[in-house]
């Protein structure tokens, strides 16, 4: 039995995450979740969106998945996924995106890979007022974080039989920060001896919309890595189907990484696909490979199926109703 630490999060975060749970189980994993409460729920009696009991239990468990987290915007409370990843030195933001057969889109057989930077550049968080006149944000990138960021990227392209990597940078403006970031992932990628090649990031938006299917592994600092990777969504369907996971080097979170849709919570519409093919994640990063392709593949018979489909995918099914359809293939 594994031992998970289940945030729900906020908004349709609790109605995903129990549906993910129930399609977890139905796959025929045994799991025991430790449910742990985060977001705007605890603010009051604890005065901060990450009490300190959700950092010991991922730390415990080593393994957590979490649905959505609402952050305000230009006030509030910092992003509580922001904060775990620095509290738990979770380097790494991985996201696959991937065309699913049945799911409507422009695009067709798009398989690449988003390789993020998680803990540093302007999402550090290191910013300051300058009086009335204006405000700087600090942009910090530093040579240990780019080596192994990179270095996992090149690890991740030659144990996933992948093609080549390719680095996402603007060093032509800032031939400092994005400079060194593209001379690390030059000299690490050598190390490995893969295909590698870069690109600056104002490209990689026009190409990754243009012709989708030429790119592979990329890795990239953190503020360009939560722009594509958004972008990406969009060529396959949404955030509503993309997962993604973080990972340090002892712990590893999975979430969905859509909204927390406060304006459709507790309505029963929400699409769980996002946290199941997290789970999917996560069941690889266990080892429970057969699991985890078993899980994709009652998705994928849902989707061409086409009958219990939520509506942000065509469909009028509730999220109770597309999940039993799953649950019903498995």
């Amino acid at each position: 039995m594994y031992k998970v630490t289940l945030i729900p999060g906020d908004g349709i975060g609790p109605e995903v995450s129990d549906a993910m749970v129930k399609v977890v189980k139905a796959a025929g994993v045994d799991i025991e979740w430790e449910r742990v409460e985060t977001g705007e729920a605890v603010m009051e009696e604890y005065g901060t969106p990450l009490p300190d009991y959700v950092i010991d239990s991922i730390k415990k468990n080593k393994i957590a998945i979490k649905g959505p987290i609402t952050t305000p915007i230009g006030k509030g409370f910092r992003s509580v996924n922001v904060t775990l990843r620095q509290a738990l030195d979770l380097y790494v933001n991985l996201r696959p995106i991937k065309s699913f057969k049945g799911i409507k889109s422009r695009y067709e057989d798009v398989d690449l890979v988003v390789v993020r930077e998680n803990t540093e550049d302007l999402y550090a968080g290191i910013e300051h007022k300058i009086g009335d006149y204006g405000a700087e944000s600090i942009k910090l990138i530093t040579r240990p974080a780019c080596e192994r960021i990179v270095d996992f990227a090149c690890n991740y392209v030659k144990e996933n039989n992948r093609k080549k990597l390719t680095a996402i940078h603007k060093a032509n403006i800032m031939k400092l920060s994005d400079g060194l970031f593209l001379e690390v992932s030059r000299e690490v990628s050598e190390k490995h001896g893969i295909d590698f090649d870069d690109l600056i990031v104002d490209a990689a938006a026009m190409n990754l919309v243009l012709n989708p299917e030429k790119y592979d592994v990329m890795v990239m600092p953190n503020l360009y890595g939560d722009i594509l990777s958004d972008l990406g969504a969009g060529l396959v369907g949404g955030l509503g189907i993309i997962p993604s996971a973080n990972i340090g080097k002892d712990v590893a979170i999975f979430e969905a990484v859509h909204g927390s849709a406060p304006q459709i919570a507790g309505q029963n519409k929400a699409n769980p696909t996002a946290i199941i093919q997290s789970a999917v994640m996560m069941l690889r990063h266990l080892g429970e490979q057969e699991k985890a392709s078993k899980i994709e593949s009652a998705l994928e018979q849902v989707f061409l199926k086409g009958e219990n489909l939520t509506v942000d995918l065509g469909g009028s099914a509730s999220t109770t109703a597309f999940t039993d359809e799953v649950c019903k293939y498995l």
